[in-house]
């Protein structure tokens, strides 16, 4: 489908764009839920094929990054240059049956392939679906239209603890797999039929909105531009975080209360949306508002979010009661989603028309690199290694000095980000008064 004219947008109603950023929130949600579905699982694979929390943090990260930053930078150039709801739709469906193939693994292997496959579709489905949204969406409103986005991500965590949950206890883990995964080819689906490619770089301002330039010039111009690379690095910190909590809080719970897997999931899934719908919508609501007035708010507000759940989660993790865990963590959590809507919205608006899919691919390649693949493999043989001594503790310590670590970091890279930004307001004005 040709890229629809602005005449043409109007023609299908200001309301529309948002029924495109509500098919790309339940495609994020999809997204997450496949992906972290295994975290509830992981006990009951662990007892059945006998792994590790090496094994374990392998599973979880490795096997889905590494073709998830492999597929992510063809994809994205590709998007970049053609249509992207089409690329979104084909992405959603493999990703979808890729989740469903986990179920009939046969031992750690065999399911580290699906797990590579998985990291294949949704490699393929992120960089299109915020590059489309930042030509449904202004710059002014793009900070709140992400973090609503982002909310896919909520909800995909809180359903694929819930949903994977009660599965697995009725069904077992394997079905848990197959059940969440099916539905997402519907979804693709919907997005080819009767989602419209916008006319690309629409809301860009003239100073950013070029054309494609190679792909060598246009990593160049990605790595100069000290906007996006402080925040990717930022963001790629706090994300750590984030993973650190969704893929290891579920076997925390049931090493140290005594639950059973369906209520885990239940609970915890519940926390995670409780805590984790006004974060995002605060952060977006903020960063957009105080921006306008400096716009080093747009990364001073992701900076106080990060610094404000490290003590939160600390509580969390060193909590003797269920009720202080999860009451610590849900306002943690809250706290925490501060960053990513904002994050990945100066991704995009920093950057050309011309670029937007390459730049989130390049954000998202030190994001997982770091926050998937390095983040729970550390964790998992720390956790091993500290086993002997603290017992079923040693997860929790594991878990706590990696977010300790990586949050500090972070709000050092989101207040660099801050300068940066000022700075290249200040150089566009420039250009612009120049032309």
């Amino acid at each position: 489908m040709a890229d629809s004219s602005p005449a043409q947008l109007r023609e299908e109603g200001k309301n529309y764009r948002y029924y495109v950023l509500g098919l790309m929130t339940i495609a994020a949600m999809f997204s997450i839920a496949d992906r972290l579905v295994l975290s509830i699982l992981l006990e009951d694979i662990k007892a059945e094929f006998l792994l590790s929390d090496t094994q374990l943090g392998l599973l979880t990260g490795s096997a889905f990054t590494i073709f998830y930053v492999l597929i992510g930078f063809p994809i994205a150039r590709l998007s970049d240059r053609s249509n992207r709801k089409n690329i979104i739709a084909v992405a959603l469906a493999f990703y979808s049956v890729m989740t469903a193939l986990c179920g009939a693994a046969i031992g750690f292997w065999t399911l580290f392939l699906a797990r590579m496959g998985v990291g294949v579709g949704e490699g393929g489905a992120g960089p299109p679906a915020v590059s489309i949204l930042a030509d449904y969406f202004k710059k002014s409103e793009l900070g709140r239209a992400m973090s609503v986005h982002t909310l896919g991500a909520v909800f995909g965590t809180g359903f694929g603890l819930i949903a994977g949950g009660i599965l697995a206890a009725y069904f077992g883990w394997r079905m848990a797999f197959v059940l969440l995964g099916l539905p997402g080819i519907l979804l693709g689906l919907l997005i080819y039929f009767t989602v419209r490619e916008p006319k690309r770089g629409r809301y860009s301002p003239e100073a950013l909105n070029q054309s494609q330039a190679s792909l060598g010039k246009s990593l160049q111009s990605l790595l100069a531009n000290r906007v996006m690379v402080l925040t990717s690095i930022a963001w790629a910190l706090a994300t750590t975080i984030g993973y650190a909590m969704a893929i290891w809080l579920a076997p925390i719970m049931l090493r140290n209360f005594e639950m059973d897997t369906a209520n885990v999931g239940l609970i915890l899934g519940l926390t995670f949306i409780a805590g984790g719908i006004p974060g995002p919508l605060i952060g977006g609501y903020l960063a957009d508002k105080f921006g306008k007035i400096d716009v080093r708010w747009r990364a001073w507000i992701p900076a106080i979010g990060t610094l404000g759940c490290l003590p939160l989660y600390y509580l969390c993790l060193t909590a003797g009661s269920l009720t202080a865990f999860l009451g610590f963590f849900s306002l943690g959590y809250l706290l925490f989603l501060f960053q990513n809507g904002p994050s990945i919205a100066i991704i995009q608006s920093s950057t050309g028309a011309g670029e937007r899919a390459l730049a989130f691919a390049c954000a998202l390649l030190l994001n997982n690199i770091l926050g998937q693949a390095i983040g729970p493999f550390v964790i998992g043989m720390m956790s091993d290694l500290l086993a002997p001594t603290y017992g079923s503790q040693s997860l929790n310590i594991a878990v706590l000095g990696t977010c300790l670590i990586a949050g500090v970091l972070a709000v050092i890279f989101f207040l660099l980000a801050a300068t940066a930004i000022k700075k290249q307001e200040a150089d566009i004005a420039a250009t612009s008064d120049s032309v």
